[in-house]
């Protein structure tokens, strides 16, 4: 029997976070598409990467532009920001969280049909795309994840990017957002990026450019590509679909979180 989209542990993390639905007026109306069953529609879309168009309607998760516009709503309420803060908490309550060192990378992806936060990719003949930025604890729980145009230099991003990490709760004292040390490949190198980062209290290991490879950087490096590989295997992460950035940041901080709840079920 195959398991629901919307697991129970999920949808007991979620409901709390979702603003309430309007009821329908004394005059009538349609009463709303129930909040599960849109978002059974949602991660329907996300993993499998089909057009919003094309839900099927069997799925009891009404047309595609009901989906399309509780996950604009959601997002733009703040839920899946709430979402991953919780699940970070639980993961450092439950000590599965490695603040000793982080790891920062980026992927680009095609952006089909262009859109909000899109540029030419120099690594695909200058064909629209964006990138995301993440940055990962040591075991690649994803701390923070980020949109850009595929034309944003990676080194722009670090900083903004370390410091947007949320306060994770979940133990005594106050919530902690930084880690001990960081690692990055050559596209990081930048003397004053470094300063701002030990300011910050964060030791940096930035590759430096024109360097021989064999740095040995790469054996704490590798948990953040590999996270980026998971998040891309949410299909609808690949390629970007979605002109509309505030849609795209939806699916990818929806999938940050997924990839949290997995960490949390496991070991």
């Amino acid at each position: 029997m195959s398991k629901p989209l919307v697991s129970d542990q999920l949808w007991a993390r979620v409901r709390p976070l979702l603003p309430k639905q309007k009821s329908p007026t004394p005059k009538g109306g349609r009463p709303p598409i129930d909040d599960r069953a849109a978002l059974t529609g949602i991660l329907f879309v996300l993993r499998t990467g089909i057009q919003w168009e094309d839900l099927p309607c069997e799925m009891g998760c009404g047309c595609g532009m009901t989906c399309w516009r509780r996950l604009r709503d959601w997002q733009q309420a703040g839920v899946w920001d709430r979402l991953h803060e919780l699940l970070l908490a639980e993961l450092n309550e439950a000590d599965k969280i490695d603040w000793s060192r982080a790891a920062a990378d980026s992927s680009t992806v095609r952006a089909v049909g262009g859109g909000e936060l899109t540029g030419p990719n120099p690594t695909d003949r200058r064909k629209l795309g964006s990138k995301h930025h993440l940055v990962t604890d040591a075991q690649g729980v994803p701390l923070q994840v980020e949109l850009s145009a595929a034309n944003t230099s990676d080194i722009t991003k670090l900083i903004p990017l370390v410091a947007d990490i949320p306060p994770v709760r979940g133990k005594p004292g106050h919530p902690r957002s930084r880690p001990d040390e960081i690692y990055a490949d050559r596209a990081y190198d930048c003397e004053p990026a470094r300063g701002i980062l030990r300011w910050l209290g964060i030791e940096p290991h930035l590759a430096k450019r024109q360097t021989p490879h064999g740095s040995g950087l790469g054996v704490y490096r590798w948990v953040v590509e590999r996270t980026i590989s998971w998040l891309h295997n949410f299909r609808r992460l690949r390629v970007r679909w979605d002109r509309r950035k505030d849609i795209h940041q939806g699916f990818l901080k929806l999938a940050a979180g997924l990839v949290c709840l997995r960490f949390l079920q496991t070991g």
